[in-house]
């Protein structure tokens, strides 16, 4: 699912830097602030505690990593920003995991790679000929180390990496990664006026987990917003979840008593701790293809 998120952001101080006025985002649940809960109704609490003291359309304890990106929001934008702002793209996880879900082979999902892949490209040709000049594409995440695959998937011993996340899933996320590098590179030399950036989030995102405590988080699988079984994730129970227990509603999907150092919100999601280590790792431009820092995503390398 996409939902268009917009955020308005001044410009960055120095006169080498992007005077980006708006950032558009298209993305899934990872980036998304607000479009499913106006379509299916608000997440429900302890979503948003860490940060807004409510729930706010994340699905996330606090903040995402768009909501670090767009942090100068000023006002909303005019009609003449379209052409001046940043597009980011954060997708893949929601078209690779409901493949599995609905029960196809690995082959079967990596099949079906490029007719996601195309229609991403239809997406952004679409913005391209409306005006878009400047894009910021994540590639996906490790996935197989989410508590909402690993609970629903069933994995072979040898399928499970040391770390604890199944290997095939997150072989299929590269490969996906690897074919949206391709279309990217592609979309350069086809839409000459554009600024493309591939962001490497997958690396980031499995560096964290795999060296969790290194970096000041425990229990790198855990859900910090769930219920039950080996990662505190039910799908029957998600977070902020009640059941009926002698006629009084109980909360069952409850946080964890410090979501700062959890890297997994709710099975699906990251924490706004987690995001915002992503973000401090990807603004430098140090996983970015070409190396370009984000206040300088409007710039050709």
């Amino acid at each position: 699912m996409s939902s268009l998120l917009l955020y308005v952001v001044i410009a960055a101080a120095s006169d080498d830097s992007c005077n980006l006025p708006a950032i558009f985002n298209f993305g899934d649940s990872n980036s998304d602030t607000g479009g499913l809960s106006a379509a299916f109704g608000q997440a429900p609490p302890p979503n948003g505690e860490s940060f807004f003291g409510k729930p706010a359309g994340r699905y996330c304890d606090g903040r995402l990593i768009i909501d670090f990106i767009g942090l100068f929001k000023d006002q909303l934008p005019k009609e003449e920003y379209f052409s001046q702002a940043l597009y980011t793209f954060d997708i893949g996880q929601n078209d690779l995991t409901a493949a599995y879900f609905s029960n196809m082979t690995t082959e079967e999902v990596k099949a079906a790679i490029p007719d996601i892949l195309d229609k991403f490209t239809i997406d952004i040709q679409s913005v391209y000929w409306q005006g878009g000049r400047y894009f910021w594409i994540h590639n996906t995440g490790p996935f197989g180390c989410l508590p909402y695959v690993l609970d629903r998937l069933t994995l072979r011993a040898p399928d499970v990496d040391r770390v604890g996340c199944g290997s095939p899933f997150n072989e299929v996320a590269q490969l996906f990664n690897q074919k949206l590098k391709e279309v990217v590179d592609q979309l350069k030399k086809d839409l000459p006026l554009a600024v493309f950036t591939y962001v490497d989030i997958y690396s980031l995102k499995y560096e964290l987990i795999s060296h969790a405590h290194h970096y000041g988080f425990d229990n790198a699988l855990l859900t910090c917003c769930g219920h039950g079984g080996k990662y505190n994730y039910n799908a029957n129970f998600g977070c902020g979840s009640t059941r009926m227990v002698n006629n009084t509603e109980i909360l069952v999907g409850k946080s964890c008593k410090n979501p700062s150092r959890r890297i997994i919100w709710d099975g699906v999601h990251f924490t706004q701790a987690a995001n915002k280590w992503i973000f401090d790792h990807i603004v430098g431009g140090k996983f970015s293809y070409p190396h370009t820092p984000l206040k300088m995503a409007c710039k050709k390398n």
